[in-house]
């Protein structure tokens, strides 16, 4: 389900609920808890969602929806491969940077929900690494004919997505100076860094 088609009262329904799961896990929220955090009656919470699980896999599906939506676009500007390899990084990031309790449910609480509904969340998951993929191995055109292609695409995302655990973006360093060091990492290792 994109943003786009869910209503403001439900985008802030599940902005709400995905604070919580984040702060509080997945299995540690009660339906009760997410209706007074939204300001609404459990009744009238149920007439958004029929249970938790449907707000779980709603929070993980438009987060996903969103970052593939994101490698499409990149991928249709028909950008150079360093360059659209540095975009992807940098509006991931951006991505991660506001969404954090989005992404935090995802990466963790995924596998509470029916193996039916992880189905098409880890289609665009796949979708993502994909993307991912096809950048790289348009950057270092060996990589795929050695198998490394998806290794160094998982190394990537290993820099890069449990940043929200660490990083703000109101700090010292902004979104767009880590997605530089992250591209520069990757491209040149720890010689490339530029202070």
């Amino acid at each position: 389900m994109s943003r786009e088609e869910l209503t403001t009262r439900e985008q802030d329904i599940l902005a709400v609920s995905a604070r919580l799961f984040a702060q509080n896990g997945y299995p540690g929220t009660a339906m009760s808890q997410l209706a007074e955090a939204c300001g609404l009656s459990k009744p009238a919470l149920y007439h958004y969602v029929p249970d938790k699980a449907e707000l779980l896999a709603r929070i993980c599906e438009t987060h996903i929806e969103k970052l593939a939506q994101l490698v499409r676009e990149t991928r249709a500007e028909g950008l150079a491969p360093e360059a659209q390899l540095r975009a992807l990084v940098a509006r991931f990031l951006a991505v991660y940077s506001g969404a954090r309790h989005e992404h935090r449910v995802l990466t963790e609480d995924l596998k509470f929900l029916p193996e039916p509904r992880q189905q098409r969340i880890r289609e665009l998951e796949r979708e993502v690494v994909a993307g991912f993929v096809a950048a790289l191995s348009a950057l270092k055109p060996g990589l795929e004919a050695a198998g490394l292609a998806k290794p160094v695409t998982m190394l990537l995302f290993g820099m890069i997505n449990w940043t929200y655990t660490w990083h703000r973006p109101d700090g010292a360093v902004s979104d767009a100076q880590l997605a530089e060091v992250v591209a520069q990492l990757l491209l040149g290792g720890l010689p490339a860094v530029a202070a």
